[in-house]
């Protein structure tokens, strides 16, 4: 099965999940970071199951919903919306309007404006230009199930909402869109305008 290490260096060592297939971490989230939150050091101002470090800058009219952790030196740009379930690594930007939900964020990713992010694990580095998408959900297909493909066999997640698995270093595009239960090795590079599908509609 898929090895989230081999995508993002470090991992392992920071989220000892006896699951660790990337859907499952993820919708075991919530609950990863109130066990998180317990352990966090007095750098981290702390309420209602959200914690931010210090050092970390909040524009205007950002929503944040628990539970919630916000690293060291990130920036949220104003109007962004946190919810569901988030962690923003050590200096990581979010752009203005952005949505976050359901995702892990590592150290000095940056993503642009008026971008989402759903259900998904974003790695080291990463860049998301403007307008880029993780796509999490089919809404399109009666079959809700997602699916990936993973050295060259389909896996189903049996998850009706997963978005992305990013490696460290990759670029993603102004509005390209990552279809649901996409994983991008390290150092991949999404195009402008590029649409990731790796399970088409009728492969699974």
């Amino acid at each position: 099965m898929i090895n989230i290490e081999n995508y993002i260096e470090g991992f392992s060592a920071r989220f000892k999940q006896k699951e660790s297939q990337p859907w499952a971490v993820v919708h075991e989230l919530e609950g990863i970071i109130r066990d998180l939150l317990a352990v966090l050091d007095e750098n981290y101002v702390i309420k209602n199951d959200i914690a931010i470090h210090k050092t970390a800058v909040i524009e205007s009219n950002v929503i944040l919903k628990a539970p919630l952790i916000i690293g060291k030196n990130c920036f949220i740009g104003a109007n962004s919306y946190l919810r569901n379930g988030v962690i923003l690594s050590d200096q990581v930007k979010i752009g203005t309007g952005c949505e976050i939900k359901s995702s892990i964020v590592f150290d000095k990713t940056s993503i642009a404006h008026f971008n989402f992010i759903g259900d998904s694990i974003i790695g080291c580095e990463v860049n998301f230009e403007a307008g880029s998408i993780t796509a999490n959900h089919y809404n399109e297909r009666k079959d809700k199930e997602i699916y990936v493909l993973y050295d060259a066999k389909l896996v189903n997640t049996e998850v009706h909402k997963f978005g992305s698995l990013v490696g460290d270093h990759s670029k993603i595009g102004a509005n390209a869109v990552l279809s649901p239960g996409t994983i991008l090795n390290k150092g991949s590079v999404v195009k402008r305008l590029e649409l990731v599908e790796q399970v088409t509609s009728d492969t699974p």
